[in-house]
């Protein structure tokens, strides 16, 4: 099962990215042009906040079988010295969690603000930062954390 959950989990996160990058780019250019908060708009603040619930089921499940995660349970003492183990047991699971919790916030308030500018201001700000989060916790090819390939074939 894992062979097949890593690539798929690797593969999902390119959606995840560009879902985010579309919604805030969206409404960072409709917030600042006083545009009105269609039902399109709604539609892509839900299913950005969608598609990242689905990439953390993905991440949770992964985490649960993961070779790498069982050895920094097993051996906390030793793995959390260890760089790449720490990573995956500890750091990067913390931040994408607290991302999603982010962009979910972001998503709910945006929902509940009254006028079309409070909205795309709310869900700019909201996932700009979940965002952030995500980009400064994915093991990327160059990152000085830990690497891994952009993208992995089943």
């Amino acid at each position: 099962m894992f062979t097949y959950l890593l690539p798929l989990h690797s593969w999902i996160r390119w959606f995840v990215l560009a879902a985010l990058l579309v919604a805030i780019v969206r409404g960072y250019y409709a917030w600042r042009h006083k545009k009105e908060y269609t039902k399109t708009d709604n539609a892509l603040r839900h299913w950005t906040a969608t598609i990242l619930h689905i990439q953390l089921i993905l991440g949770l499940w992964l985490y649960s079988i993961s070779p790498i995660v069982r050895y920094f349970i097993q051996n906390f003492q030793e793995g959390v010295r260890m760089r790449d183990i720490r990573f995956f047991g500890m750091e990067h699971s913390l931040m994408m969690l607290i991302a999603v919790v982010v962009v979910t916030i972001g998503s709910a308030k945006a929902k509940r603000k009254s006028t079309s500018a409070e909205k795309f201001k709310t869900m700019t700000i909201w996932y700009s930062i979940g965002l952030l989060i995500i980009l400064s916790s994915v093991p990327w090819e160059f990152s000085p954390l830990t690497s891994r390939p952009s993208i992995r074939y089943f």
